[in-house]
């Protein structure tokens, strides 16, 4: 069925994307795996090419548009290209609302202009060694020393960790922390005491940058706290939904785009003497996924609509995020098995989706944890 949440101005949109990719990004991408890391010159190649702070205004250099179906096009394309490395839906879709929302006159004058162009690379950094999907647990402490905060702690995980100039950093400022005692501080790329661990060996994603960081003693300016003191929790609950819808959107069109790569794949491979799509078993896994995807499809459509209308609420966000997340962990691992021997061989595509995508049930939040929200929504 014909997708009718997209305009004419979104598809004109999903062609400059496909450009960028197959110009930018592509031609370097296996280089980058090789290397763990994406280069700095693509990220000023997508603001120029207006990819970047979508939503930021324009005054500061970016595209003024609340319009979230544009972040959408963008990480469709992105993840049907397996285009892993280059994490512009972090920069625009989790850290860019940060900075817009929270962010004083003064900051956007600072930060936004390089945001959006590029120049400044971001991260935010939430995750602790002792503190996975449970942000109450975090034990970095903010102490105020009058002018400024003393910031120490440890970060795991952190994507953009290497490249980033900007960090968003959750941590406790208070004793106690937890859901009334954290804040957001913004790290610049250069203060005394805050260093960068190594980057981090994954299974997949090989070519973004997943890093430790560190903070010694760090100075961090009172004009580096981003919104208020003590608010970071409720700050970090309002965005979520968005982040969840983001990894649930990547998610469903990764599993469309490997599901379309096996069925041409069945259609040429023969077993038997004859080709695999012959076989009753195998048309009966491709109509059970296709029916799947066409199904999950449907209601991410329902879930961007209500989003860009400001109503998507984070039980249905969480929804979203697990099934869609899950759902592209069995396709991917059906459409494998479908491939025999070669879909284990890392030159298919198929294969690079295994790895790449196994992380999509654990970051923004595990599928348990989706699960615990959607439950307590229903059950108290």
């Amino acid at each position: 069925m014909e997708r009718d949440i997209y305009t004419a101005e979104h598809d004109a949109f999903r062609d400059t994307v496909r450009t960028f990719l197959a110009k930018e990004v592509l031609p370097h991408h296996e280089r980058w795996e090789r290397e763990g890391i994406v280069s700095r010159e693509v990220w000023r190649a997508a603001g120029r090419q207006g990819l970047l702070g979508l939503a930021v205004p324009e005054e500061y250099g970016g595209g003024g548009t609340g319009d979230f179906r544009y972040s959408a096009v963008l990480i469709e394309e992105f993840a049907r290209a397996g285009a892993s490395g280059l994490a512009l839906s972090l920069h625009n879709d989790i850290v860019g609302p940060y900075l817009t929302r929270l962010a004083t006159e003064e900051q956007k004058r600072r930060w936004l202009p390089g945001h959006t162009s590029g120049e400044l690379i971001t991260a935010i950094a939430m995750t602790e060694p002792g503190a996975g999907s449970d942000l109450q647990a975090i034990r970095t402490t903010a102490t105020d020393r009058g002018d400024h905060y003393r910031l120490d702690g440890t970060k795991t995980f952190i994507s953009n960790g290497i490249l980033a100039d900007l960090v968003v950093v959750v941590a406790r400022t208070t004793p106690e922390g937890g859901s009334g005692g954290q804040s957001l501080l913004v790290v610049e790329r250069g203060m005394a005491g805050f260093e960068r661990g190594r980057n981090l060996d994954k299974i997949g994603q090989k070519a973004q940058d997943t890093a430790e960081l560190f903070f010694d003693g760090v100075r961090v300016p009172k004009e580096n706290l981003l919104g208020e003191e003590n608010q970071a929790f409720s700050y970090l609950m309002g965005n979520l939904a968005q982040e969840r819808l983001a990894i649930a959107l990547g998610a469903a069109a990764a599993a469309e785009h490997v599901l379309e790569l096996t069925v041409e794949y069945v259609k040429q491979r023969e077993a038997f003497g004859r080709p695999l799509a012959r076989l009753q078993h195998i048309r009966f896994e491709a109509a059970e996924m296709a029916t799947e995807t066409a199904v999950t499809r449907s209601f991410l459509d329902r879930c961007v609509t209500e989003h860009s209308a400001g109503r998507l609420d984070a039980v249905h966000a969480s929804m979203a995020k697990w099934w869609a997340t899950e759902l592209q962990k069995r396709v991917v691992d059906r459409c494998l098995q479908l491939h025999g021997g070669y879909g284990y061989m890392t030159e298919y595509p198929v294969a690079k989706a295994f790895l790449d995508g196994r992380i999509q049930t654990i970051y923004g939040g595990t599928t348990e944890i989706m699960k615990e929200i959607i439950g307590r929504s229903l059950l108290g």
